[in-house]
């Protein structure tokens, strides 16, 4: 890639601020859940003894770390899963650095150029190919087997490590955004609904949609299905998962064109707005982003809804400390997968991974830190922290011990990633717009609904993407 290329992608995804919180694809970090399990590294300091190498350097080095708030107290939570490891390796000091979502890619950017930044640095899933690009972090291609490479880790998860369509590794899964169905339990119940067939398919789950329309529970009467619209960080994220359902794809093969608005890709948008077009879905929520959603649902405002594992630690933690615990909703909820579409079942896959910057002094020393936060431990022990699934397929499945958990795990056996390429952040930034457009047309706000009408806004977008592309 030329300079003047990669040039031109900086400048276009320097515009982005507040996008780039869907790399990490969650509103898991703002969700205001408690921190359950502070404590636990620090009482378990002999665990990840097996973690941390023999021959991780003895001479004092100070790391710094810049992370994403991917809790409620994202720098001292960090510190309770690394306790362990800095408990057996005093000489090691770990300064962390929380960068606000919004302002993080400027800073990385400027970092990257620079080449004065951190030692290890947090980068969301779509993230990671711009920054290598740059050659802003560490090519840790001969370094991955240490923690036992891809095979260790979710497909969708590890193609986002690398740019598409080359061979070298940059980062290492941290933890994992899935998205499933959410939904309650005695609502289903009282419309005389199995949840072990409510949402088998596109046709079963329009019905049981259906069914729960109005449904009152404690005097509130619910709609059925909580869907968050142009003002949600999500936006492409909320629309392709039906868009692969129906058999569509982002780009093709090799990445130089758009199919996304192909009469495949078409037919997953119609049917997924459609649901809000026939009154089954609130229209003041196309309003609504992610978090106002999930307060619906915890509210009993509504039925059901996509969201990920951080709503299961937020149903668990009590409301004195953040959570909504002692809600109706907490008490009466199961976790789905998304409803299989004429190509199969499908779910976005994010999350970050952990990467080396490239001007660090101390490699060695950042290598050995990433090695830990990979171990089954401290991925389980950060999970529980966070709220997020751990990225370790190993660790992930111990959690399919509890149902909820287990639905979760379970969809992401067919979730899917974006393209892993440089140009992605801008490409993503034309999908938020005209799918925005997209709920404003399904709200009322501008046009007509019809196929013709959301053909154009995926068309503009098309457009707007192949531009970018072929830069």
């Amino acid at each position: 890639m030329s300079k003047k290329r990669i040039s031109l992608i900086m400048l276009s995804m320097m515009l982005m601020v507040g996008m780039f919180l869907s790399a990490c694809g969650s509103s898991g970090g703002n969700n205001g859940a408690g921190n359950q399990n502070g404590g636990a590294a620090a009482n378990e300091t002999d665990k990840n003894t097996n973690n941390s190498t023999g021959d991780a350097p003895k001479e004092d080095v100070t790391l710094t770390a810049w992370i994403m708030p991917n809790s409620p107290k994202p720098d001292k939570d960090f510190l309770t899963a690394m306790k362990p490891y800095l408990d057996q390796n005093p000489n090691v000091k770990l300064n962390v650095t929380v960068l606000d979502w919004g302002s993080a890619w400027t800073k990385i950017t400027t970092a990257a150029t620079s080449g004065q930044g951190p030692d290890i640095l947090q980068l969301g899933t779509t993230w990671v190919p711009a920054i290598a690009a740059m050659n802003g972090i560490e090519d840790l291609t001969d370094l991955v087997g240490e923690v036992g490479g891809a095979e260790n880790y979710l497909p969708a998860s590890w193609k986002t490590t690398m740019i598409d369509g080359k061979s070298e590794v940059y980062g290492v899964p941290w933890f994992v955004d899935a998205r499933a169905l959410f939904y309650r339990t005695d609502a289903l119940a009282q419309a005389g609904l199995d949840p072990a067939t409510a949402f088998k398919d596109w046709d079963t789950f329009k019905e049981t949609l259906s069914k729960l329309n109005g449904t009152e529970i404690e005097g509130q009467t619910m709609t059925a299905f909580g869907v968050p619209g142009k003002n949600d960080w999500n936006v492409p994220h909320n629309i392709f998962p039906w868009i692969w359902a129906a058999g569509g794809k982002v780009l093709n093969d090799d990445n130089t064109q758009v199919v996304f608005n192909d009469k495949t890709a078409l037919d997953g948008v119609m049917y997924y707005t459609g649901l809000a077009n026939e009154g089954l879905v609130d229209k003041a929520s196309l309003e609504k982003n992610s978090s106002q959603i999930e307060s619906d649902f915890s509210d009993g405002k509504t039925a059901v809804m996509v969201s990920g594992a951080w709503m299961i630690k937020n149903f668990a933690t009590p409301e004195e400390d953040g959570g909504v615990a002692g809600k109706t909703a907490a008490k009466n909820y199961g976790v789905a997968a998304l409803p299989a579409g004429p190509a199969g079942s499908s779910t976005f896959i994010g999350g970050s991974h952990l990467t080396i910057f490239k001007g660090s002094k101390h490699k060695e020393a950042a290598w050995d830190v990433i090695k830990f936060l990979s171990g089954d431990e401290a991925q389980l022990e950060y999970s529980k922290l966070s709220g997020q699934l751990p990225a370790k397929k190993v660790v992930m499945d111990s959690l399919k011990a509890d149902p909820n958990y287990k639905a979760l795990v379970e969809a992401t056996d067919y979730g899917m990633s974006y393209p892993s390429i440089p140009q992605w952040g801008p490409c993503e930034t034309a999908l938020v717009k005209y799918f925005g457009n997209i709920w404003d047309i399904v709200a009322g706000v501008s046009g007509t609904y019809n196929e013709e009408s959301i053909q154009k806004q995926l068309g503009d977008a098309a457009n707007e993407v192949n531009a970018i592309l072929n830069q």
